[in-house]
């Protein structure tokens, strides 16, 4: 059995390594990873103009970036790179205008909440569940696989299993996308819908419908792994944090500074005096959900939302940490 590794066009390599390293300057210097990866599909995106064939269908001896699921096989499985090269390659003008619209929603949206090393681990696990689920149904295939639509699915199934109950702005609808905000499931929950009906009614188009159903699972999965929720306390106000009974219990520093500008009346006041005071970890984190309940934003009187000690306002920008 010969093992075989194909070469790349000048151009592919050149490609390679700007994905490379956009995600280590990314890591290193903690820029917002989403804006990151927009960036460099877009720049992918123009070379490919002009580059097409070298990039995505091969030329000569050179195959491309994409992943091809004949690559599974042992003879070619050195080609496997290609599962992470081919989330960054779309093949026209709407295929990346429309991932890269619905990723700028919903990658922020996770990313603000669980941080740039568990989000970048999610994206680029679902994106490669997600163009593996696809091969799996035609192994033998030489045809290429493009896109980022996969890793996006796995995005979204990773908000509909950590953050179901939140409301964030996200684009729904069918054929024309709407802004609109919506509880998190209930979106995630519309695209799978769609998803589900489009393979079973057995649609005939270029699209790769099990890619995105392999990376919306595999994203709901790799929250599970990631995520950890292991006790729910219900709020007053019907919402619910998640703490760890069995992590060693330890009185984190809050900035109080912060949240006292914040808050504005006598009743938030007193609840910041109660989360001073209080020295129940579980306790303390209900306070806080509560206090956080009454409170709007300093800018525009909107809904605040906060996680892992950060705030922020989905409708203005504001942003602050405690």
């Amino acid at each position: 059995m010969d093992i075989v590794l194909f070469p790349q066009h000048l151009v592919s390599i050149i490609c390679f390594f700007i994905m490379i390293c956009a995600l280590i300057i990314a890591y290193i210097k903690k820029f917002m990873l989403t804006y990151i990866l927009i960036i460099v599909n877009i720049i992918i995106f123009i070379i490919t103009i002009f580059f097409e064939n070298e990039i995505i269908f091969g030329i000569g001896d050179y195959p491309g970036l994409g992943f091809r699921p004949i690559y599974l096989s042992l003879d070619y499985f050195p080609q496997l790179y290609t599962l992470f090269t081919s989330m960054f390659i779309h093949g026209g003008f709407a295929h990346i205008f429309g991932n890269m619209f619905v990723f700028f929603f919903v990658g922020t949206a996770l990313e603000e909440r669980i941080g740039l090393k568990k989000f970048m681990i999610i994206y680029l696990l679902a994106g490669v569940c997600g163009a593996i689920t696809q091969a799996l149904l035609n192994l033998n295939s030489f045809t290429p696989m493009i896109g980022a639509s996969g890793a996006i699915f796995g995005v979204m199934g990773a908000l509909a299993y950590a953050f179901p109950r939140d409301e964030v702005v996200m684009p729904v609808g069918i054929g024309i996308m709407f802004l609109t905000r919506i509880k998190v499931i209930y979106a995630v929950l519309f695209f799978a819908a769609i998803e589900t009906l489009v393979v079973w009614l057995d649609v005939k188009d270029t699209t790769a419908h099990f890619a995105h159903l392999g990376g919306l699972l595999g994203g709901f999965i790799l929250a599970a792994i990631l995520i950890k929720k292991a006790k729910k306390s219900e709020t007053g106000s019907f919402q619910t944090i998640y703490y760890n009974p069995n992590a060693q219990q330890k009185q984190d520093e809050i900035n109080f500074s912060n949240l006292r500008q914040l808050a504005t009346t006598p009743e938030q006041k007193e609840i910041l005096k109660k989360i001073e005071h209080e020295t129940v970890p579980q306790v303390k984190d209900i306070w806080l959900e509560h206090f956080f309940d009454k409170t709007v934003c300093p800018k525009c009187k909107n809904k605040i939302s906060h996680f892992d000690k950060k705030i922020w306002c989905e409708k203005c920008g504001f942003r602050t940490n405690y």
